[in-house]
């Protein structure tokens, strides 16, 4: 899995990197909310683990940033802290945080952690794929909504998106539909004659 983690303490973030890459994982270390930011935009990762107290961008605008950024599939994101209370938690899961861990990081509860977020994100990408399925008849193409009606793709794609139909005809229709039309057509046209 592709692993994000933000964090300023040099050692903490060492540890993090070294174990998490030792575990299979594709990872990459920033040292501040800002340069997670740009990492995120780059690197797509599945998984942040963010620090909550770090200069410039803290973990609490970090997650912030990503939950309001239109992506194609879900970022799952534990918070670290040295911070204890339901107040944090609350400000955190507020803010977007899938789960918290506290400082110093205890590595198997990590390790138990991960293996979580591995599930949700197998789940979210398999109810993208659901929601992604459009009922369509083999024969005629009309395409069955929400309300159990058959209709049209035009008609079905015209009142969910702005897109707009013009209609032609492609080479493979031309040669199976429009040529046989225009030859029955000349052949009888002929015999009148």
């Amino acid at each position: 899995m592709k692993i994000l983690i933000a964090e300023d303490d040099n050692v903490s973030r060492l540890v993090l990197l070294t174990k998490l890459g030792k575990m299979g994982h594709e990872v990459v270390a920033t040292e501040d909310g800002e340069a997670a930011w740009s990492a995120f935009l780059a690197e797509r990762p599945q998984l942040i683990i963010t620090d909550w107290m770090m200069p410039k961008v803290d973990g609490l605008d970090l997650c912030r940033m990503i939950r309001s950024h239109v992506q194609e599939k879900y970022a799952y994101v534990i918070f670290l802290t040295a911070l204890t209370g339901k107040k944090y938690y609350y400000e955190g899961m507020e803010a977007g945080a899938d789960d918290f861990l506290n400082k110093p990081v205890d590595m198997d509860e990590l390790t138990a952690r991960l293996r979580v977020a591995e599930r949700i994100l197998s789940l979210h990408t398999e109810v993208a794929q659901l929601e992604g399925l459009l009922p369509i008849c083999s024969y005629c193409k009309k395409i069955r909504d929400e309300k159990d009606t058959w209709q049209p793709i035009e008609g079905y794609i015209s009142t969910r998106t702005e897109a707009t139909f013009s209609h032609g005809v492609c080479p493979s229709c031309i040669e199976k539909y429009m040529k046989p039309e225009m030859e029955a057509y000349r052949i009888k046209k002929l015999s009148k004659t």
